[in-house]
């Protein structure tokens, strides 16, 4: 088994993430697999080499270790570029020149019966997908979507991928996706941002390819968007790994934490002289 944890070195690590970190850990010791730190520095406008300084030690801190050097998306642009080539050589990306201001205009009168967002956010309304896929080069420095519909005609087989945790409805086992639902109820996603490259959710996918992950553990909130990373895992031939989606760490109303709850951080729990085991014991590990 191979697990990995790849947070963003934006902010400070807060108990959501200590939980996250140690079951990856614990599953993959448990089995006598590797756990994997993969840094998720795409963002080089908010990434900061402090916050990953301390992120690294804070995990440290709980115990956790895993083999250097721990992958760096940043230092990885060259393999994202590739798949964008590929998918855009296979007629499945298009130019998109919309504001999200232009989406909510777009969505502000919608159809009776249909969702406004997916696990993507606001499903896109199509303004800018073109009847025809566009040729030529890729365009560089541009947002790119994916033709949704295009790219599930393209699949040999059923969307699906193995649940080894559960989803907010209790989804477990083996979970199969419509293209109708696809199309509907995730829409044209980006996978290129004109100010940053390649997407979360293409970099993913190939950087789990790239490390063998073989179980990908993670908060129960990145649910739906698995349906968007085993599509691109089999438009681009890559192996789908099992998924854990896990419970979310939440504040006393019930809201799942965020960066921003500096009170929850593990920097601050370890200055106020708090225990590694007492961490475990707050997030019910």
């Amino acid at each position: 088994m191979i697990t990995r944890f790849a947070p963003s070195p934006t902010g400070p690590l807060h108990l959501g993430h200590a939980y996250s970190a140690l079951l990856n850990f614990d599953m993959a010791t448990a089995a006598g697999g590797t756990f994997l730190l993969r840094i998720d520095d795409l963002d080089r406008s908010r990434a900061r080499p402090e916050w990953e300084a301390q992120l690294k030690d804070d995990l440290r801190w709980l115990g956790l270790d895993w083999p250097a050097p721990c992958r760096r998306e940043s230092e990885h642009l060259d393999a994202y570029e590739a798949a964008l080539d590929r998918l855009w050589e296979s007629g499945l990306l298009y130019p998109c020149h919309c504001t999200r201001r232009d989406i909510r205009e777009a969505l502000s009168a919608p159809q009776e019966g249909t969702s406004l967002t997916g696990p993507d956010g606001l499903i896109y309304p199509s303004t800018c997908r073109p009847a025809v896929p566009p040729t030529g080069p890729r365009p560089a420095d541009t947002t790119l979507r994916l033709d949704m519909a295009r790219a599930c005609a393209t699949l040999a087989r059923p969307l699906h991928f193995v649940e080894t945790g559960a989803g907010p409805d209790g989804q477990t086992g083996a979970i199969e996706t419509s293209a109708h639902e696809m199309i509907t109820t995730i829409g044209d996603v980006v996978l290129a941002r004109r100010e940053m490259g390649a997407a979360y959710h293409l970099a993913v996918v190939i950087d789990d390819a790239a490390q063998g992950v073989t179980d990908v553990v993670r908060g129960r909130d990145l649910f739906e968007a698995t349906r968007i990373h085993a599509l691109l895992q089999g438009l681009l031939d890559l192996t789908t790994p099992r998924y854990h989606h896990h419970r979310l760490i939440r504040d006393e109303s019930g809201k799942r934490l965020a960066k921003r709850d500096d009170a929850r951080a593990i920097a601050l729990y370890r200055s106020e002289g708090r225990t590694p085991q007492e961490i475990r014991s707050m997030v019910g590990l």
